[in-house]
């Protein structure tokens, strides 16, 4: 069983048919950084179709029934400092949001699991991280390709 924690793009996709959480729920330890809870909010707030809004706020509902959000707090704070110093001392700037994930995962001792290619997690320092593909819309597990080796 492996620990992994959730960027907003797995959220997206789930709630959008191309991954089943409820495959990798009954495989692995989930949990969800606070900031991705955010990301998701944000999404729903600035939709405009309402219909499309109640059904992805009843999905999210549903998944934070089962799967516990991971706060931002002195740990994940820690390590979010030690990306900001890790990025200023390369010159290659990242998005606010992907480091606090970043960090989360870090803190928690948990593989991050993304469909953000383009975040370059996997160059962070000491992060293992887990890339979803899509392949199929019918089978989540024809659509992971795993960076870290762990699939």
């Amino acid at each position: 069983m492996a620990r992994l924690i959730l960027d907003t793009g797995v959220l997206i996709s789930s709630v959008g048919g191309q991954y089943d959480l409820s495959v990798m729920a009954d495989e692995d330890d989930m949990a969800l950084p606070a900031v991705v809870v955010a990301e998701y909010l944000a999404g729903l707030l600035v939709d405009n179709e309402h219909g499309r809004r109640t059904v992805q706020r009843a999905f999210l509902d549903e998944v934070l029934s089962v799967i516990p959000v991971a706060p931002y707090d002195h740990k994940v704070a820690e390590h979010h400092a030690e990306l900001l110093a890790h990025t200023r001392r390369t010159g290659r700037k990242r998005g606010t949001h992907d480091l606090i994930i970043a960090a989360t995962a870090l803190a928690t001792n948990r593989i991050l699991v993304t469909t953000d290619e383009c975040a370059r997690f996997d160059e962070l320092p000491k992060l293992r991280t887990r890339l979803l593909r899509t392949v199929s819309t019918h089978s989540s597990a024809e659509s992971v390709a795993s960076a870290d080796g762990l699939t």
